[in-house]
């Protein structure tokens, strides 16, 4: 077993940490953490350099990558940007907008949308949860009516990463409720459709400048063209789309751990008290001992699942594995820059108290933590 990447995958992820320290560095940040706001500017800038067409066939504007490689890039994106927001809302439309029309989509919709996603000129939204379908998102209750060749859709979603500024939402509905997971359908509905209406940026506690949003349908008409794959296709679609999202989506986060242990290691060996620098004390030494094995082991966790989804196509309980240690590793890492910085961690002009309030994202989005042990516990006959 080789644990090294080929010369041409490691020049290509110092190509992307360089692009992103000297591209993706905004001195806006803390402004529009402030105001909760997205940069179209730094988004656009991502699309240029080929971000969001990362795994994607050229034919539709994408890079081909295979997936290790792809990994390997986002985990370089972590490293050199610190905008989290940017990051997460660019990995939440690559694996649930762009990947559902790639794989399931129609050859109509995958010339319609996918080059406008991929160069940046469209941003996707992803719309399943709702206010009593949150973990159990198969008991959604949005509609979708047949009535000659359009659907009618009615109902509401919450939580919709992008929403505010998405030009594409890709909106799962039921068309039997009597039928359970095997009634969920996805449709693409334009932001301009009749009856949709978007609602305006909720605040969140991290994480702000990626946008959020709620959605109502009401009587939101959309052609029979817009659904995605066939009726009642969409529980296996969004499976799908988590599998992906749960090996890919934290790849930037084991960056910015990487980053940040660098940080803390470089500020325990300057900062001095009693006489000798913090990094001579145990207590503070086994932090940043604890940092870096956290950062070893997330990695082996995220390129096996990447080694596997391009492998062997399928990863669904080692995915689930990655995305509950990738987000626990990242909160603790977190929680001990903090302490490690003492009061200056505390302060907002050093930044680190942000990637903790963004890290708590991390144990919601994309599925509980609770919900990834019980994946894995089902994977394992429990």
């Amino acid at each position: 077993m080789r644990f090294e990447f080929t010369p041409e995958q490691q020049a290509f992820r110092d190509a992307v940490l360089r692009f992103a320290r000297e591209e993706l560095q905004d001195e806006t940040l803390k402004e529009r953490d402030l105001s909760c706001t997205l940069s179209r500017d730094l988004w656009r800038t991502c699309a240029r350099f080929g971000v969001q067409g990362l795994p994607f066939p050229k034919e539709y504007g994408g890079g081909e990558r295979d997936v290790v490689t792809t990994v390997l890039a986002m985990e370089a994106l972590g490293e050199g940007c610190r905008d989290n927001g940017l990051l997460f809302s660019i990995n939440g439309q690559m694996w649930t907008v762009q990947m559902p029309i790639w794989r399931f989509g129609s050859e109509e919709q995958k010339r319609r949308y996918l080059p406008g996603l991929i160069s940046g000129d469209l941003i996707g939204a992803h719309g399943i949860t709702e206010r009593e379908a949150g973990s159990d998102v198969m008991a959604l209750t949005t509609s979708a009516a047949r009535d000659g060749d359009d659907y009618v859709l009615n109902g509401a979603k919450v939580f919709c990463t992008n929403g505010p500024v998405a030009d594409l939402f890709l909106v799962f509905t039921t068309v039997d409720a009597s039928a359970g997971s095997l009634g969920l359908t996805g449709f693409l509905v334009e932001r301009d459709a009749p009856g949709l209406i978007v609602s305006e940026n909720k605040t969140k506690m991290g994480m702000r400048t990626s946008p959020m949003a709620e959605l109502t349908l009401q009587d939101c008409r959309v052609p029979a063209s817009a659904r995605v794959g066939r009726e009642g296709q969409g529980g296996r679609i969004f499976s799908d789309s988590m599998e992906w999202e749960r090996g890919s989506i934290l790849a930037n986060l084991v960056g910015s751990m990487a980053r940040q242990l660098d940080e803390c290691v470089a500020h325990a060996t300057k900062r001095t008290q009693f006489r000798k620098p913090i990094s001579k004390f145990q207590s503070v030494a086994n932090r940043l001992v604890d940092m870096r094995l956290r950062l070893e082991t997330s990695r082996l966790l995220l390129y096996k699942v990447a080694w596997l989804k391009q492998e062997k196509g399928s990863a669904a309980m080692e995915a689930a594995l990655a995305k509950l240690y990738l987000s626990e590793s990242w909160v603790a890492s977190c929680q001990n820059a903090v302490v490690i910085h003492g009061g200056y961690g505390f302060m907002t002009d050093r930044e680190i108290e942000r990637d903790f309030r963004d890290s708590i994202g991390g144990l919601l989005y994309s599925g509980t933590s609770d919900i990834q042990r019980n994946i894995a516990a089902r994977f394992m006959g429990l």
